[in-house]
């Protein structure tokens, strides 16, 4: 609403900053909201009917909506594209096609769906505040180390086994030489191991892969990765440090 030039703030989008290390792209920090959990089609109606939006039967509205959206997406899938007033959805199909009478596979050519925003909701993001709540602490942890010989957790180190790592945004990834999965000895911190050959699983939040030699004594574990989200990576490389004491019992040729 607008009175005088005043122009009245209808909503609020709480946002955490967060560390810019996108190659390419200014700026120290980059905003995401700090989205809290995802509401589904009974939520949506139940804030509609407690709102005072809507004056009749709750169990009805959910049914109705969930049919419209049903309905519409048969429709998309038969090639049409649907406009809900505050955004638009369009059927699209990816891929090239090398001659006229080439069959659609369904690999090479994805069926996929955009979304488009319409002026009624590009009007009401012009007067949503954003609301900055902190900085987010997102360079990842070591959570747990498994010596798969003996099953000990947080304990000790079998060289020449498997080791599985479970943390987050841990997963091995970017150019840079010095990436991947050391052990740093405790008593000399320039004596690092670095585990060598293919990692069985390497996923953000998991990483699996054989430990090489080590001599007896205690140890550290440290991931230097890349790896942010997605596809992007990291400008330069992180260092996710792990306080756990990793010993060896024995050392093995």
């Amino acid at each position: 609403m607008s009175i005088n030039n005043i122009v009245e703030v209808l909503h609020h989008v709480p946002v955490k900053l967060y560390q810019n290390y996108l190659p390419k792209v200014s700026g120290t920090y980059i905003a995401r909201t700090a989205n809290e959990a995802t509401l589904n089609i009974d939520e949506i109606c139940a804030a509609l009917k407690n709102r005072g939006g809507f004056t009749g039967n709750y169990n009805d509205l959910v049914e109705y909506v969930k049919q419209f959206f049903d309905e519409a997406v048969y429709q998309l899938c038969d090639g049409f594209a649907v406009n809900t007033g505050y955004f638009s959805i369009h059927p699209n199909v990816g891929g090239t096609f090398d001659k006229a009478t080439e069959g659609h596979d369904t690999d090479k050519h994805p069926i996929t769906f955009r979304f488009r925003t319409r002026a009624p909701l590009r009007v009401l993001a012009g007067r949503i505040v954003v609301e900055i709540t902190g900085i987010a602490n997102v360079s990842g942890y070591i959570d747990e180390f498994i010596d798969v010989s003996t099953e000990a957790v947080n304990e000790t180190i079998t060289p020449g086994g498997q080791f599985r790592i479970s943390g987050y945004k841990i997963r091995i990834a970017g150019d840079n030489p010095d990436i991947g999965v050391y052990f740093v000895s405790v008593t000399d911190p320039t004596q690092r191991v670095k585990v060598f050959g293919h990692l069985a699983e390497n996923a953000p939040s998991k990483l699996i892969g054989i430990i090489p030699f080590l001599t007896a004594g205690d140890w550290n574990l440290e991931i230097i990765t890349q790896f942010s989200s997605g596809s992007f990576f990291l400008k330069e490389p992180r260092a996710i440090k792990s306080p756990l004491v990793l010993t060896v019992l024995e050392s093995t040729p």
